[in-house]
């Protein structure tokens, strides 16, 4: 590989779109189309673009807006292997009602954030980053609140469609109810705000300054090759 090639594998591009080809049909129909509105859904419309045009700002807006949350995903499925359950958020997983089919389609929770990782090490990081995922998600999270359904603390039925509620958890933690501990107004106004600012800025920090690092040390190297 050239020093200066920083494209996306073909191998890598090819993998990830079938991969896709199958997700997308898949949630599709067991879920509806309203189950692409999760941020996580949304950063894989976001990466597969992004290998294909090789884009640093996708790929960065998607790391920006779901690093932290699937890095907590992992650690709560890592902790419920073991026995462990600290908090609902893989509980699904383990749900026998639940075709393994599909919870082997949701494990790409566990390998998207190392896949955007090395993403972002391979392109670049885009300081414009979390602005465009911070307007998208306040976008997402309007839309969710206003328009998708609240918890209902129906039973699912297993091999009918089953539309998401709660989308981003704009009710509440609980997909079974909606929150109570105050006014809906005010939970959705503080989740529009807590994000921004304790999940998407450390993470454009952090990662701002781990590529700036990468790119300090393999500068001098290219620039030998040059001469």
């Amino acid at each position: 590989m050239h020093p200066n090639d920083r494209s996306v594998p073909v191998v890598l591009k090819i993998s990830f779109t079938a991969f896709m080809a199958i997700l997308v049909p898949a949630y599709w129909s067991a879920y509806g189309p309203t189950n692409f509105l999760y941020f996580c859904d949304v950063a894989l419309f976001a990466v597969l673009v992004a290998v294909w045009t090789d884009s640093a700002l996708l790929v960065s807006a998607a790391a920006v807006g779901i690093l932290v949350p699937q890095a907590l995903w992992v650690l709560d499925f890592g902790l419920r292997l073991v026995g462990a359950a600290p908090t609902g958020m893989t509980a699904y997983m383990f749900d026998q009602n639940l075709e393994l089919f599909y919870r082997g389609l949701s494990l790409f929770h566990g390998w998207l954030p190392f896949l955007l990782i090395y993403l972002v090490y391979r392109l670049g990081y885009d300081k414009r980053a979390i602005w465009l995922w911070t307007v998208t998600a306040e976008a997402l999270l309007l839309i969710c609140y206003w328009f998708m359904p609240a918890p209902s603390g129906a039973e699912r039925v297993v091999g009918q469609v089953n539309p998401p509620v709660n989308i981003n958890y704009v009710h509440g933690l609980s997909d079974a109810a909606p929150q109570t501990m105050m006014s809906p107004t005010l939970w959705i106004a503080l989740l529009m705000i807590a994000l921004p600012l304790l999940v998407y800025l450390p993470t454009h920090v952090m990662l701002n300054r781990w590529r700036g690092k990468i790119a300090t040390e393999t500068t001098p190297e290219i620039s030998s090759i040059h001469e």
